[in-house]
């Protein structure tokens, strides 16, 4: 069936927050890998253990989400609920990132960020939950995948004045520390911004009517979910794939960075690739949309999966710079098209009234699958620290072969995709 489109005012606003939030993201995975490695070595924090402690940091704010994010989805979908907890989740994350300029010690940072990313994770809850409500189903591929097509580009425009502050900022006599408190809240005052048409339009037109105390009723509305979800089995082996490859997204997105500067690549050279990325996964994304309304949804996401187990594999064996290029134009065609198809996927599914409790375990499964692939990743490494791999003729070091574990995921992720994708054609 052809779809209009042309996006709707409410589509606009809500793409728009798309726009905002990916601001954040971008900055955390491109300049605070870096900006972290210069505050723990400063602090005498031993090199080798960097990964490691970014990767824990990762997997705490991860877990926090993944434990509440069922809980505050559900809670959302009480009528009048589902906008004051997102506003709430949201200046917690534009706090949370104003104020990271403001701590001086390695720890402290890691703080900050822990509650600036669990912000920003709880957030985005609410924000997908809303996405059957602000469109139509036979629109909803196409709207998902220009969220995070225009996400994907809107987020250049600060992240490139941050770049050249921090890259440029000393000819202007700003200081490398100064530049980063800058570009903190520079990001913090972009996502407040392009958060606000979306709060001015969006009125929650799906829920469930309160009976009793809201709280009370959260808990037991959510306990039926979990039981309910056991029984509707094609949902449940979605969320169980979803958890695998997820993970692998999730993982590539949040160590890119860490896991270059760890191979002891330029960092320059670095953040100019992750910045290639974000241009690639801009059309890509637009692409992945429209192919939706060609091909079935189910068959996109399994070539996004196969696609990035092909990536991992090509990380494994990254030893230069040019390879790093050519690993961030691979991410980006397929990072944005296996991120919004599997949200619309899952709003298919569903009942739209219940889709914050819906969306909110959909979380758990991304978080908890963010949380075991760093978690993942840190341990591997910290427990190889110093050990080297020779395949190919090639000297592998021990963080690739930490990499290599999420081949096994993203295969994990395929197979249970496989079968929860044949049940829903039924």
């Amino acid at each position: 069936m052809k779809t209009k489109s042309k996006l709707t005012p409410l589509e606009r606003s809500w793409i728009l927050y798309d726009i905002g939030n990916s601001a954040f993201i971008l900055l955390v995975t491109t300049l605070v890998p870096i900006y972290f490695n210069s505050l723990a070595t400063a602090g005498g924090l031993d090199e080798s253990m960097y990964l490691a402690y970014w990767g824990y940091a990762g997997s705490v704010s991860t877990l926090i989400v993944a434990v509440i994010a069922p809980i505050c989805g559900t809670l959302a979908d009480h009528k009048g609920f589902k906008k004051p907890i997102f506003l709430a989740c949201m200046l917690l994350g534009v706090l949370g990132c104003a104020a990271l300029g403001g701590v001086g010690s390695w720890l402290a940072f890691l703080v900050v960020f822990v509650v600036a990313k669990v912000g920003y994770s709880s957030s985005l809850v609410f924000y997908d939950a809303m996405l059957p409500e602000v469109t139509t189903e036979t629109r909803m591929d196409d709207v998902s995948s220009r969220g995070y097509a225009y996400g994907y580009i809107g987020s250049v425009i600060p992240f490139i004045l941050c770049l050249v502050l921090v890259l440029f900022g000393g000819n202007f006599g700003i200081g490398a520390g100064t530049a980063m408190v800058i570009s903190f809240l520079i990001t913090a005052v972009w996502w407040f911004v392009c958060t606000q048409p979306l709060l001015r339009r969006y009125r929650q037109t799906a829920y469930v009517e309160r009976h009793g105390n809201p709280v009370t009723s959260t808990f037991r509305q959510l306990g039926r979910t979990f039981r309910e979800v056991k029984q509707q089995k094609n949902i449940f082996l979605y969320l169980l794939a979803f958890f695998f490859f997820i993970d692998g997204v999730y993982t590539i997105i949040d160590m890119a960075t860490a896991y270059g500067t760890a191979l002891g690549l330029d960092t320059t050279g670095l953040l100019l690739a992750l910045l290639l990325t974000q241009f690639v996964a801009f059309p890509c994304s637009i692409i992945f949309g429209r192919l939706s309304a060609k091909y079935d949804t189910g068959l996109l996401i399994k070539v996004c999966i196969a696609a990035y187990t092909g990536i991992t594999l090509f990380a494994v064996f990254l030893v230069s710079q040019w390879q790093f290029w050519m690993l961030a134009v691979l991410v980006g065609m397929f990072q944005g098209g296996i991120q919004a198809l599997s949200r619309s996927y899952l709003g298919k599914i569903i009942p739209p009234e219940r889709s914050g409790e819906y969306f909110g375990l959909m979380d758990i499964c991304g978080k908890g699958a963010s949380f075991l692939g760093t978690t993942l990743i840190a341990v591997i490494s910290q427990l190889t620290a110093g050990w080297t791999l020779h395949v190919f003729g090639l000297e592998l070091q021990n963080e690739s072969i930490a990499v290599g574990a999420l081949v096994v995921i993203f295969a994990i992720g395929f197979a249970l995709f496989c079968k929860a994708d044949k049940l829903n054609r039924k």
